[in-house]
């Protein structure tokens, strides 16, 4: 039979280790702060991501002129961009159900996993494809490709900038949400408060 005493150290017996936790209302406006940044670094991201898309899509304006497709490595530069872009729009979405709402879109051991590691896999995704894109702009400066269509190789260094842009937001995206992952690995929460 369990006593009717608190244990010692103020603990309490009655509460069960899944009940929620007390939390203050300036607690509560930490955690809408630190998700706001996410969506804004997830906002940046995107908006990046897309703008090389369409700057690398966009890049022949004449039949005569070199086409991105003609180059494995643009290609890859246009679906690592489309990609990110693509999970930049989900990860936005889950970030406005989450200030919305106050819960997780997935339970929330999986949610703090599977954006820690997205966000990984997806930034070095990112920077693969800008330094395979800058090593074949590099290419193309030296041969005669830049020479005759100049705009064709203007606008894919900006295709290729942008991508690096979103590789840096997606990067800080990675570190928030590492830290998430920390604190709920040591205090079962998903930040620290």
């Amino acid at each position: 039979m369990r006593s009717p005493q608190p244990l010692r150290n103020g603990g309490d017996n009655n509460r069960s280790p899944s009940a929620p936790r007390f939390h203050s209302t300036v607690a509560e406006h930490k955690l809408r702060r630190f998700n706001s940044l996410i969506l804004v670094f997830r906002l940046t991201s995107f908006s990046f991501s897309l703008a090389s898309s369409v700057f690398m899509l966009t890049t022949s304006r004449t039949s005569d002129s070199p086409h991105w497709y003609h180059y494995d490595t643009f290609r890859f530069v246009v679906a690592a961009n489309v990609i990110v872009a693509v999970y930049s729009l989900f990860e936005m979405c889950a970030s406005v159900w989450e200030i919305s709402r106050g819960a997780t879109l997935f339970p929330e051991v999986l949610q703090v996993w599977f954006d820690f590691g997205h966000d990984q896999v997806f930034a070095y995704l990112l920077l693969s494809a800008s330094a395979a894109g800058t090593s074949m702009a590099r290419t193309l400066k030296d041969m005669d490709t830049c020479t005759v269509s100049n705009s064709f190789c203007v606008q894919s260094d900006i295709a290729i900038a942008l991508g690096y842009a979103a590789f840096l937001f997606l990067g800080f995206t990675s570190l928030l949400s590492g830290f998430r992952l920390v604190c709920f690995i040591i205090n079962g929460s998903r930040f620290h408060l």
